[in-house]
């Protein structure tokens, strides 16, 4: 399992003219992500949540100390998924992951999860254990485009979301032609993280009038379905 310390983390909901400029800026001053095909992914995540909405609650009521479980791959490609866990800490962020296979997704949504208890990897079994112990279970698919950009000094990584579409049909999550609705008012996301500092010439070019840090969560906007 790989486990990244707490990082620092911006989040801006912009308009389409924002993100033509910021892509533009960017491009002038960063790298494109390598496993960006033409600039930008595919991303498909499967989020945890259990029956009294604990994730999306905690989310929506800024709770200092907070965690939530998705499953992930990109570009339809179901030959590498990833169980990650995302916690907030003081406004830091983490993410601990570790590779699954489909064979152990499918036992997983089809309710068989012992394999997880005996896997040898601690974010599996914890999963586990919170499946029991607070009724975690998979909630919501969450689809989205991604333009990922990189700048080596300070770790920084900018990105541009959008496309963002939802599904409750999570037993689609590895169906390339599971079908998902766009989130209303077809947000834009803006979000920019780093470790001990972010230089200013990124500082600079992700600076928006009348842009404000804030809050969006895209498992949040996708939970409007149910």
């Amino acid at each position: 399992m790989h486990k990244a310390e707490y990082r620092h983390e911006w989040k801006h909901e912009i308009n389409y003219c924002d993100l033509l400029t910021i892509r533009h800026r960017m491009r002038a001053i960063a790298e494109i992500d390598t496993h960006a095909l033409e600039g930008r992914y595919e991303i498909r995540s499967l989020y945890f949540d259990n029956l009294s909405d604990k994730a999306l609650r905690e989310k929506l009521d800024g709770v200092n100390r907070r965690e939530k479980f998705r499953l992930r791959y990109y570009n339809g490609d179901t030959g590498l998924i990833h169980l990650e866990k995302k916690s907030k800490l003081n406004g830091l962020g983490t993410k601990g992951s570790v590779a699954v296979t489909p064979d152990e997704v499918k036992a997983l949504m089809n309710g068989d999860c012992g394999w997880m208890l005996h896997s040898g990897q601690p974010l599996l079994e914890e999963l586990y254990s919170k499946m029991h112990s607070q009724g975690l279970r998979p909630r919501t698919i969450v689809d989205y485009t991604r333009e990922p950009f990189i700048f080596a000094p300070g770790n920084v990584r900018v990105t541009l979301d959008y496309n963002i579409r939802a599904s409750l049909a999570v037993s689609g999550f590895l169906d390339p032609d599971c079908v998902t609705l766009p989130v209303p008012g077809s947000p834009i996301i803006l979000e920019v993280k780093w470790d001990e500092y972010l230089p200013a010439i990124i500082r600079d070019a992700v600076q928006l009038e009348g842009r404000h840090t804030s809050a969006f969560s895209k498992y949040a906007a996708c939970r409007v379905y149910g």
